[in-house]
This record gives structure tokens, C-alpha cells and sequence, in this order.
């Protein structure tokens, strides 16, 4: 169990239960591209863990080929900032056992922060999940799961214990690639703001 006593941050990568652009719930492919963009993202953060979560056994064996090149192979020779980044990179069956390695890890529930390109009522704001990030209140460890293809399904997300509010430019335009969404969003939890 770590002795951290203040509140933590995780980050999920989840490919079930998610939509298709049909609205139908499937189980997305993993991308080379969303494992090394995220993991990078999430070390700049001061992330300490990045759960890949996917109930498909090949799509786990794939995972842990391209972790086993990139940190214990000759990419993580060639790379070491990769390897770095890499080596945040936990891969999961179930969301489950994401939250149950959290919860020992650091000796406490873990409540699931959901995120959705939609406006959703009663939706936890940036800067209010900031302000527990940064200690205004009970210690607490946050698990921030992003949905791969067309989102996470409603269900998903009426289970979570708080949906983040959407990232929103202004433009009408709503469809960020999840790197993307990512990198904005820990950007705005965890950025420099002086």
C-alpha cells in the first residue's frame, strides 16, 4: 500500500462497454496510436498509473507485445522517454480490477469520474474536480475513464460516480479523438495555471 495521503489520479482507456456510431454496444480495437499518446500525456501529468481495458485476450496479448518492445526490449534502448511513459501502462480485463489494484494500492475506495462528449445534468465541473485534486477536502483517489469509438454507453455512464463535464471549443464541433480529449483534460486538472 502506498503512504500517499492525499488524492490521486488515475486514467482508463476503456474499449467495452463503448458504441458504435449506430449507437450499438461493442468492444473496440486497441491502437498503437492511443498507447503511446496517452501514456506520454499521462507521465507529463504526474500520472502514476494508465489501465488499457479491453475483455478481448488477444487484444491484452497485443498490449503487452508492444509494452514488452517499448520497456524491456530495443525500443525502450532506443527510447527511453518512451519507455518511461510506457511503463505506466496497466492492462485490464474489467474496470473492476483497474479499481481493485487502485484500492490497494492506496487504501481506499476509488470513485469513477466518467467522461462524455455530451452535456450530461449535474455533470462534475473541471475546476471543481481540480480543487479535490488539489486537496480542498477528503482525501480521495479518482479513477478518469475515457471511452473509445462513439463513447462509453449510457449505462456506463449512469453508473459512475460523477461524469466529467465535456470539453467544449465553441465551434459546433464536438468529436475530439480520445488522445486528444485526454491531453486537453489533464491539462486542465493538473496544468500549470500561474
Amino acid at each position: 500500500m502506498s503512504n500517499s495521503s492525499g488524492p490521486e489520479l488515475a486514467v482508463a482507456l476503456l474499449h467495452y462497454p463503448v458504441k458504435n456510431k449506430n449507437g450499438e454496444i461493442i468492444t473496440s480495437a486497441v491502437t498503437n496510436l492511443d498507447l503511446h499518446d496517452i501514456a506520454r500525456t499521462a507521465k507529463t501529468y504526474g500520472i502514476e498509473s494508465f489501465f488499457v481495458v479491453t475483455p478481448l485476450d488477444d487484444q491484452r496479448a497485443l498490449v503487452e507485445t508492444i509494452l514488452s518492445h517499448w520497456t524491456s526490449g530495443w525500443g525502450g534502448t532506443y527510447n527511453p522517454k518512451r519507455k518511461a511513459a510506457l511503463a505506466l501502462i496497466r492492462v485490464k480485463a474489467t474496470l473492476d480490477q483497474a479499481k481493485k489494484e487502485l484500492e490497494q494500492k492506496y487504501g481506499r475506495p476509488v470513485q469513477v469520474v466518467v467522461t462524455c462528449a455530451a452535456q450530461k445534468p449535474g455533470a462534475l465541473t473541471f475546476a471543481d474536480l481540480r480543487c479535490r485534486l488539489n486537496g480542498s477536502g477528503p482525501a480521495g483517489t479518482y479513477l478518469l475513464v475515457f471511452g473509445t469509438a462513439w463513447g462509453l454507453t449510457d449505462e456506463f455512464l449512469a453508473a459512475a460516480d460523477f461524469v466529467l463535464e465535456p470539453v467544449q471549443a465553441g465551434a459546433g464541433y464536438n468529436h475530439l479523438p480520445v488522445r486528444a480529449a485526454c491531453a486537453i483534460i489533464l491539462d486542465r486538472l493538473r496544468g500549470d495555471r500561474r
